[in-house]
């Protein structure tokens, strides 16, 4: 029954620390996130890391990602394609590259630099998200820039860590390039087939069952599918589950499914995600590695802020929305920790490096939400300010 009272502490202590972090004029993502620090065996070590632990975070990850497709206005993610592409490129070029080079000049072997180059490449917008939200921001124009990009993001990183792992790793080596392209493409083609023929469909079907909630869950059902889907053919899940949201959002039943899905999601799932990025955190052996863990936190931070703020701004956008823009794909997440695990396991960087790693990531995610809700805010300021010149 350990688990229980885990769920327990969980749930107390975020809901806790997001009010402080909201008290504060800071998201309550941030409060929550810190709140896995603290529980976790870097501080308190009241909950460890648990199969059972991962198992609830992914869903809530899932859900999340979900309810952002929900939310988000399909019309003005076509319309912004451009700036996600150009936003999404330039989140990997820089990152590589700065990666690389302080990599490089920290004395890592080509091999080591270049994934920590493609590490930093990696973008996972489920903090963003939740930031975005609680600021009433997720479908503003920057808001859906931020998640096209993060997919063309997810697809390019994807194919440049098989390629890595087909010429530099000890694992399988016969990855094929093509085939892998492939499966992408086969993926968003099916996923676009199934959203306009088969989800109205099964929705439609669902809400004539004589069972309770039989419309949500068929909703839940698609989520999921979507997802497995996506990490059948290597993409990541929560790509699947954005999609599954975007899908649902078209039909006559995004209202019904938005407002049943929030509750169990927010009360239950999204804290236990919060709380087991946190959960990664440990202090051991790492007193020599800190000079490295700082300067690669730093590059990863503004690698991603000035790169992908760049694409933004050559796509139209101002420099205030291409900064947030820049900020809002900072945060590494699931995403980056899924890459070093396949990194490590394929040979392409050594056992020693994997906790500086993980707290980089966290740092990275850490860091998201302020940064994101003091440029929204200074945004918003300068536009009351020009306002009231008008005026």
């Amino acid at each position: 029954m350990e688990y229980i009272l885990a769920l327990i502490v969980i749930l107390l202590f975020t809901k806790v620390a997001g009010h402080l972090s909201v008290m504060l004029g800071q998201p309550s993502v941030l409060g929550k996130l810190i709140a896995g620090i603290i529980l976790g065996p870097a501080v308190l070590n009241w909950v460890q890391p648990t199969e059972f632990i991962d198992h609830f975070a992914e869903i809530g990850v899932l859900l999340l990602m979900f309810i952002a497709g929900l939310e988000t206005d399909l019309q003005q993610l076509k319309e912004n394609w451009k700036a996600s592409v150009a936003v999404a490129l330039g989140g990997v070029i820089l990152p590589l590259i700065g990666g690389y080079g302080l990599s490089i000049a920290l004395g890592l072997p080509q091999a080591e630099a270049l994934f920590m180059g493609l590490l930093l490449c990696a973008t996972s917008v489920s903090i963003s998200v939740q930031a975005l939200k609680e600021m009433n921001q997720l479908s503003s124009r920057e808001g859906t820039t931020i998640l096209g990009a993060a997919v063309v993001d997810d697809i390019v990183v994807v194919i440049m860590l098989a390629v890595m792992i087909s010429f530099l790793g000890i694992g399988d080596g016969d990855v094929s390039l093509t085939w892998l392209i492939g499966k992408k493409v086969i993926f968003f083609a099916i996923i676009a087939v199934a959203s306009i023929w088969l989800v109205p469909l099964v929705m439609k079907l669902a809400s004539k069952l004589k069972v309770t909630e039989a419309v949500m869950s068929g909703a839940i059902v698609i989520c999921l599918g979507f997802a497995y889907f996506a990490e059948w053919l290597g993409v990541a899940g929560i790509i699947g589950s954005f999609a599954a949201g975007l899908a649902i959002s078209q039909t006559k039943f995004r209202k019904e499914v938005e407002h049943r899905v929030e509750p169990i999601t927010y009360t239950l799932f999204v804290p236990v995600f919060f709380v087991s990025i946190g959960l990664n955190i440990t202090f051991d052996g790492l007193g020599d590695q800190v000079v490295f863990m700082v300067l690669l936190s730093i590059v990863a931070i503004i690698t991603k802020l000035i790169g992908c703020g760049f694409g933004a701004k050559l796509t139209g956008f101002s420099t205030k929305s291409s900064l947030i823009i820049g900020a809002g794909m900072i945060s590494r997440g699931e995403v980056a920790l899924i890459i070093a695990t396949t990194g490590l396991s394929a040979g392409l960087f050594p056992q020693k490096y994997f906790t500086s790693i993980v707290l980089v990531v966290i740092v990275t995610t850490l860091v998201t939400p302020p940064l994101l809700k003091a440029m929204f805010s200074t945004k918003q300021v300068k536009q009351h300010n020009n306002f009231d010149v008008q005026a």
